[in-house]
């Protein structure tokens, strides 16, 4: 398996609107064929010194292999995605692993 876990930290300011474009984009990426298992979010409560709570939603998407992760970099979705909606994030971490 290939996970992709990516964080986004929005601007300040955005509107209601801003960020129902946002939220829709971002779910839009769990439909790309390649990914097997998709999941967004905001961060849960949890309060602990070891646990980063800044960001404002993660996704993360899991794919068979990387041949899978590539072609979903590569598909229209996820083009669309970066293209609309890269106006509302300031700040983009990724972090990929292999189980």
């Amino acid at each position: 398996m290939f996970v992709h876990c990516v964080y986004f930290w929005l601007k300040d300011g955005l509107s209601q609107q801003d960020i129902q474009a946002f939220e829709k984009g971002i779910h839009s990426l769990t439909s790309i064929e390649s990914v097997k298992h998709g999941f967004v979010g905001i961060p849960a409560s949890t309060d602990r010194p070891v646990i980063d709570r800044s960001y404002s939603y993660g996704l993360v998407v899991v794919f068979e292999d990387e041949a899978g992760h590539d072609a979903y970099q590569d598909h229209p979705v996820h083009d669309d995605f970066r293209n609309n909606c890269a106006q509302y994030w300031r700040e983009v971490k990724i972090y990929d692993f292999v189980s």
